[in-house]
């Protein structure tokens, strides 16, 4: 069932509407036997990309589809639900574009940043290393300068999309500083010395490619530097606050999808000639299920609506990753208990669903390094700033409409 939203205005419903629809025709259909095969969906992409799904939370003026990251985050559970695999990706990919967005010169932005949210292109974002995860600022990658070139040397790990992106945002170290040694990069999968080791082989979204990248020698134009040398770190810093509201929403849309499932199976199943939903347990059950949804989805918009209104949103996105991650753990599990024997079988979605929401608990910052930055930010905060009573701002204007694509045109 479609989850009940309360969006800012009749365009967004219109949108949300939209993206449902298109993740009914070209992902559901698919996911289950794409996952099971180990297939990446690359063609799900371009489909997505070619209706305006890639660029949706990018300004007009750069190709994307001006929208709200309120709206966004939405529009990506819808996504997610369908398919986690390509919500990830989705996400991801909006992650990899953030950099040039955000930190890029304009005419860097008019240069390359149309055909990244125009549909074709596909991004990734290279930021840990087999010995720096989450401590991005133990990295080794280094980036030498020789002339008006950098040359990448060293090994990224775990890099969403590593070997099908058609392009690559890399963080590599350019000095010894540890805060300030770190710049960021636009590399295009074509360079010469780039490779990707074979994929991972893994637990749950197995649709999602996921693989260490090589850099040996890899030449790249000054002009590709995003930012100042030595503000990597600031860049990739703010780009994660973004991802972690995106894989919120993932989550998010994971655990409806899940609650869903166990719905419609407590309506069809009986025990003692009553539907298993009119029983005291498991509506019990399909209750705190809901709750976790709801959760998840309050807290990934309320960091949202912070970054919509240009107030700082860090510790609520922390927050968001946090609760949404752990609420779909823990909603997955619910939906294979309630499932019984079904929810075991891989005739049925909800064990994939548990195996994926299992690394999204990891991935983007573990929800460890999430308590971590909340506590910091606790720790930083100033006495009585917790109930503060909040700025008042001028209201943020609806973003005017936006017609999606057509779909059929992919």
């Amino acid at each position: 069932m479609p989850a009940d939203r309360a969006l800012p205005g009749p365009d967004a419903v219109e949108l949300i509407g939209r993206v449902r629809d298109l993740a009914a025709d070209v992902l559901t259909p698919y996911a289950a036997e794409a996952e099971a095969a180990s297939a990446f969906p690359r063609d799900a992409f371009r489909s997505l990309g070619r209706a305006g799904l890639l660029g949706l939370a990018y300004g007009r003026e750069y190709g994307g589809g001006g929208q709200s990251y309120e709206v966004y985050l939405q529009a990506l559970e819808e996504v997610a639900s369908a398919w986690a695999s390509v919500g990830v990706g989705v996400s991801v990919h909006a992650m990899s574009c953030f950099p040039l967005a955000v930190f890029g010169t304009e005419q860097q932005r008019r240069r390359w940043l149309p055909d990244m949210l125009g549909g074709d292109l596909l991004g990734a974002y290279c930021l840990s290393e087999p010995e720096a995860g989450s401590d991005p600022a133990a990295m080794r990658t280094r980036a030498v300068l020789d002339g008006d070139h950098y040359v990448l040397n060293g090994v990224k790990a775990w890099t969403t999309h590593g070997g099908h992106a058609d392009f690559y945002t890399v963080m590599a170290r350019t000095s010894d500083d540890r805060s300030h040694g770190i710049s960021c990069f636009l590399v295009p999968a074509s360079a010469p010395g780039l490779s990707a080791d074979p994929p991972e082989r893994k637990m749950g979204l197995t649709g999602s490619a996921t693989a260490a990248m090589r850099f040996e020698d890899v030449r790249v134009p000054v002009e590709r530097r995003i930012g100042g040398e030595g503000q990597g770190l600031r860049i990739a810093l703010a780009a994660l606050d973004c991802g972690r509201m995106g894989i919120a929403a993932v989550a998010t849309g994971l655990a409806q999808a899940a609650l869903d499932e166990a719905v419609d199976h407590a309506r069809d199943h009986e025990f003692a000639g009553q539907p298993l939903i009119a029983q005291q347990g498991p509506a019990f059950a399909l209750a705190d299920m809901a709750a976790s949804v709801a959760a998840a989805r309050a807290t990934t918009l309320a960091a949202a609506r912070r970054k919509d209104q240009g107030l700082t949103f860090g510790q609520e996105a922390s927050i968001a990753k946090l609760v949404a991650t752990d609420q779909a753990m823990k909603v997955t599990s619910g939906a294979v208990d309630l499932l019984g024997e079904d929810g075991w079988s891989s005739r049925y979605p909800v064990e994939r669903y548990l195996r994926e929401a299992k690394v999204m608990q990891i991935f983007e910052g573990t929800n460890q390094i999430q308590r971590l930055v909340i506590s910091r930010a606790l720790a930083k905060a100033a006495p009585g700033a917790l109930n503060a009573p909040p700025v008042r701002r001028e209201p943020r204007q609806e973003a005017t409409a936006w017609t999606m694509r057509e779909a059929s045109s992919a």
